[in-house]
């Protein structure tokens, strides 16, 4: 029993020394990023009403939710990510707010996911929330931030993947296919089995043209690509999300980032909530997206608050997995130094500890221990990265 209590459940584990320093570090550059666009920290408790995450509100699904129950019989849920979260708490702070809010956030996310390949099931997230403002300026805003905070971790060879929800709905419509039909499609090009989704559309009668579409759906093309793409559409509501596709890439251009962007008509999220343009970022060191985002006009509404909304989230953990796998990872700078004294050196340490921590150094304080030599200190040291150690007293 005693071995086990000193394990951890699978899918979570802790992180210490320079992993986690470096984690702080990463998460310091990027809030510098979100504050100087404006954003205002908000905290959200790590659990919340089961109904806050439920099916309705189109977020996590409740098999994949950790559930339990408060002493009054309310189901209660650990947050699987932040969105309807700060959704929530919007809808209470600023439910009579005309001009939009920016608020973002940092803490663990929570996913009880048995299909984890290696995922875990806590995770860090760091995030940015534009409520009240439904323009394509707010989404160039957010996608804009997203690459400049990458670029201040250093990350250099990195695409920012954006598509529109709206595209596929706009299919779905004109081709009259129902909710199971959807479904089955949304599971298709979700994993980018693009065989199974034409399969699919081939049986529900859908015109050659948007088969061909979709055959290319989920390659990355330009902006070129993109508005050759248009002309092959024809229903209102695809047309649409592909002009608001160009008419972002028109404002990010703007911003001198548009080198990092490429689209893609066959994304979707597994969150159902995303109602136009949405994005995810990829770089080399990692199978999945290290940052995603995108605009949930309806979301409010489910809190009583009918505002349009855009947002993103850096998915800390494997941004940090990415960095150390593209030799990118930043160090930690501040060196740390090594007091160590007797009882005979003691007062003379102590002021010159007094003195360096004042200088604003980091000074670890060790009361010698006998059992050991002098040459166990300064090993140990070397091994720990200590930059500078010093003994006090008769420490033979």
């Amino acid at each position: 029993m005693g071995r086990l209590l000193i394990h951890t459940p699978e899918g979570v584990k802790d992180i210490y020394g320079a992993e986690l320093t470096n984690k702080k570090l990463l998460a310091s550059n990027i809030q510098k990023v979100i504050a100087s666009f404006g954003f205002r920290e908000i905290s959200t408790p790590s659990f919340e009403f089961f109904d806050v995450f439920s099916s309705d509100v189109g977020t996590t699904p409740s098999k994949d939710l950790f559930k339990f129950f408060d002493k009054d019989g309310n189901t209660l849920a650990l947050r699987p990510d932040f969105t309807p979260s700060v959704a929530r708490s919007a809808a209470k702070y600023f439910l009579s707010e005309k001009v939009p809010v920016r608020l973002c956030y940092e803490g663990n996310s929570f996913v009880n996911s048995m299909g984890l390949q290696g995922k875990l099931r806590e995770t860090t997230q760091m995030g940015a929330e534009l409520l009240g403002d439904g323009s394509a300026d707010a989404d160039a805003e957010m996608i804009c931030l997203a690459i400049r905070a990458l670029k201040s971790v250093g990350l250099e060879s990195f695409t920012v993947s954006v598509g529109e929800v709206d595209f596929f709905k706009g299919i779905c419509e004109e081709n009259g296919l129902d909710d199971q039909v959807i479904a089955d499609l949304r599971e298709q090009i979700s994993v980018k089995n693009y065989f199974g989704a034409e399969e699919i559309l081939r049986e529900a009668g859908v015109a050659d043209h948007y088969l061909e579409l979709l055959r290319h759906a989920g390659d990355v093309c330009t902006i070129e690509e993109l508005k050759e793409a248009r002309r092959m559409i024809t229903n209102v509501r695809s047309m649409r999300a592909v002009d608001r596709l160009v008419r972002v890439h028109e404002l990010v251009e703007i911003y001198g980032l548009a080198d990092y962007l490429s689209y893609d008509l066959g994304m979707l999220s597994k969150f159902h909530y995303y109602t136009g343009v949405i994005f995810k970022a990829f770089t080399y060191g990692v199978g999945d997206a290290i940052l995603k985002g995108g605009r949930y006009d309806k979301l409010l509404e489910r809190f009583g608050k009918d505002a349009p909304a855009v947002g993103c989230v850096f998915l800390l953990d494997d941004l940090q997995s990415a960095l150390s796998a593209q030799g990118l990872l930043k160090e930690e700078t501040e060196p740390v130094s090594w007091i160590v004294y007797d009882e005979g050196g003691r007062v003379e340490a102590i002021e010159e500890i007094r003195k360096l921590r004042d200088k604003g150094l980091r000074v670890s304080a060790i009361f010698y221990d006998p059992t050991l030599t002098k040459e166990d200190y300064v090993d140990y040291a070397k091994k720990q990265k200590i930059s500078y150690i010093r003994f006090y007293g008769s420490i033979g």
